[in-house]
Formats: C-alpha cells, structure tokens, sequence
C-alpha cells in the first residue's frame, strides 16, 4: 500500500468524536501530569508531609484514579461518552483547585478541624472521580469510531496524543513552579480541563455503536462487570502485569524525592520528567512500526522487561544525566507495550461493553500506583534515611519488574485461554 493510500485510509477511518475525544486528552493529560510532576515535592517539602507518607499519598493520587476506571467505564457506556466526559471535566476543575488551595489561608479551618493526611488523602481522591469516567470514554470512543483497518493506529495515535499531554503538563507545571509557585501548578491544571468541559459541550457527538441497538441497561452493565470479575484467567493476567506499573510510577512517586534529596536539591524535577513523554511523541510511531508483527502479550513481555532494566541506570550513576537515560529506556518499553496492551483488551470487548472492559484495562495501573506508592515510600524511607544506600531503592523497583517478566511468561506458557486468540 502506497503512502497516499495509507494517509486516505487513517483520513476516512476515524468519525470525527475520535479526533474531538483524544484531542481532549492531550489538555487531560496536561493537567494531570502537570499536577503529578510537581506533586511528591508538593507534599514533602511545602506541606511536610514524612517521605512514607507522601510515597502513599502520591499512590493513592494515581492509583485511585485509575482503580475507579472501573465504575466509570460502566458509568460512560450507560451515560454515553459526552455526557460522561463533560462531567468528568467540570469535576476535574473543582478537585484540581481544591487540591492547590490546601495550604491556602481560606482552608485554615478546615485544616485545624481534621488531620493533615485525612485531608490531604481525601482531596487527592477527588480528581480520581473525574478522570475515572475521561480515560474509558476516550478510549471506548477510540474502540467505537475507528474502522477495523485503522484500529491499531487509532491507539497509537491515541497514546501519542496522551504524552503531548505529558509533555506539556510538565513543561508548564515547570514555568508555573518557577514563577506563580507550586500551589497555582494545580490551578493551571483546573484551568486547562475546565476548558474541556466547554469543547466536549460544543464539539463532541455521540459516536456510532456499531452492532448494538441500545445502551446497555443498568442490571446488564451489573451482569458486564460480574462477567469480567468472575474470570479467573483474565483477572490473573490484570494482576501479574500491575508488577509493571509499580516499576513505572516510580519515576512521579519516588524520583523526584531521590533527586532533590541525594542527587540536586534544586534540580527541575517537572523538567525532567518530561523525557517519558518526549520519548514516546518522537518513537512510537516507529516503534509500533518495528513491532507490529510480534504477537500482542510478547509485546508487553518484552516492554516490561525493558522498562524493569531502565532503572538500573541511575542506581549505578547517581546523577542528573543517568536519571533523564533511565527515564528514556523505561519509555522505551512503554511505547513497546502500551498501545498493544490497549488493542489486546479492546478486541475482547462483546459490543457495548468497550466502556467496561478498557475500564478494567487500567486496573494493573491503579494498583501499580497504589501498591508503588506504599512500597516506594518504604524503600525511599529505609535505603535514603535507615541505612543511607538510596541507590538501592533502584536495584529493588528493577527486581520487581524482572519478576514481572518472568510471571508473565509463566503465565502465556501454562495459561491456555481465549485471551491468546488476538495474538494469532
């Protein structure tokens, strides 16, 4: 197929509630990277909050958010993806203001009514509730107008889309940091989804569904989600692979604490960051390219066991300069697995039900965050301040995932399942 073919196949393969709902997560991802960029330093160093308490608390921020995809898938395939997606976006705005306005001197009183991490932990849950209803829809909506042919591009196109986000939340958490202080991070965080809310309004048309003749009813998305929860090999597979994210969270839980605290404490952590998504924006393309005939689960196998091997980079050169080349390999096994990952689970959906099975897609990210967030908090707690050797923090979150490797490839080579048909 020639290059014009190709660019006249992606043109008419995509309704246009695609373009509309992943463009929308490029201000989604901004806000939410933005605020995770500058939130671990946010917690320790301006609301003093202990290093194991803020690894949990900034856990909780990631995994909540992903945990609660579940319901909110079920809640977008019952309210429909633009109805779903304009709440989720004037419920992002609110929390992302309050969650910049802990330390404000209007929320003195509520500070001296409760404990700190009461507080802290329950405004850090609020965004979840927006953004658990934003990710299945974009992605169901992804599912839903994008012809056959062009799927695989559409969640390539789709993840690319998500690290422009990236990139731009923590290029502009960076300048906001640096001239409007830390707390207004988030407030510009509240600014960019609430412009959201008005595009998806004014913008945004229900995409086809296309064998279905109406959404499901609420006792059937009950029956969905027993469905799913009652299979035992899929469940199995979700649960081994949340190894990987609890490797990869590492980079907004824990490292910015490492580099502030033993390699430069004035180094731009948000600056920083941004090396994932930079990664992913200039190769995944390429890499989807390169691995577009290796079976889907030996593409996440194979990412996993790259991104585990990233981390020991900077636990053998503790600088600057080893932290951005770490970064920069476990971004290489993200592109290697993520979009596969996304097209592995969608095409196990029965029709209606994309919202609720790419919902229970990010269950492994919201447990990486939140087991990644507890485990961080202890390791950075033991090796940086028990036995001062922070390097091993590193050697150990590397561990992790070359577990995860392994169990994944247990688990292809004994567990035969349905799940394998997409690799064929």
């Amino acid at each position: 197929m020639s290059v014009s073919q190709r660019l006249k196949e992606i043109r008419d393969g995509f309704e246009p509630a695609f373009w509309v709902a992943n463009i929308s997560e490029i201000f989604e991802r901004l806000a939410y990277y933005g605020a995770f960029s500058s939130l671990a330093n946010y917690l320790h160093e301006t609301l003093n909050i202990p290093t194991e308490q803020t690894g949990s608390l900034a856990g909780l921020f990631g995994g909540m958010v992903w945990f609660l995809a579940i319901l909110g898938g079920a809640v977008a395939d019952r309210l429909g993806f633009r109805r779903a997606l304009s709440l989720a976006y004037l419920i992002l705005g609110c929390a992302y203001f309050l969650l910049g306005s802990l330390g404000a001197a209007w929320m003195a009183p509520v500070r001296h009514s409760v404990p700190l991490l009461g507080l802290v932990a329950f405004v850090l849950v609020l965004p979840a509730l927006g953004i658990s209803m934003v990710k299945p829809s974009v992605v169901g909506t992804t599912a839903r107008a994008s012809r056959e042919n062009v799927r695989s591009i559409g969640y390539s196109i789709y993840y690319t889309l998500v690290n422009i986000g990236g990139v731009a939340g923590p290029f502009i958490a960076s300048w906001a940091h640096r001239h409007l202080g830390v707390e207004n991070v988030f407030r510009v965080s509240a600014l960019s989804v609430l412009v959201m809310f008005v595009a998806v309004l004014l913008f945004f048309k229900e995409p086809r569904r296309s064998s279905e003749v109406q959404t499901a009813t609420l006792a059937e998305t009950a029956r969905n989600l027993f469905t799913v929860i009652t299979n035992p090999r899929f469940m199995l597979f979700l649960l081994i692979f949340s190894g990987y994210w609890i490797v990869f969270w590492q980079q907004y839980i824990v490292l910015p604490i490492y580099i502030h605290g033993y390699i430069d404490p004035h180094a731009d952590v948000e600056l920083i960051l941004i090396t994932d998504a930079v990664t992913v924006i200039c190769l995944q393309f390429l890499a989807t390219y390169l691995t577009q005939k290796i079976p889907a689960f030996r593409a996440i196998t194979i990412g996993t066991l790259i991104s585990a091997l990233g981390w020991l980079i900077v636990a053998s050169h503790p600088a600057v300069w080893a932290v951005v080349l770490s970064i920069f390999v476990v971004a290489l096994g993200e592109i290697v697995l993520s979009p596969r990952y996304y097209e592995y689970v969608s095409r196990l959906a029965p029709p209606g039900q994309q919202g609720t099975y790419m919902g229970f897609a990010f269950v492994p990210i919201g447990i990486g965050s939140l087991v990644g967030g507890w485990l961080g908090g202890k390791l950075i707690h033991y090796y940086g301040e028990v036995v001062q050797r922070p390097a091993h923090v590193w050697w150990a979150i590397s561990g992790i995932g070359m577990g995860t490797t392994l169990l994944m490839w247990l688990y292809r080579f004994v567990v035969k399942t349905d799940l394998t048909a997409v690799d064929s």
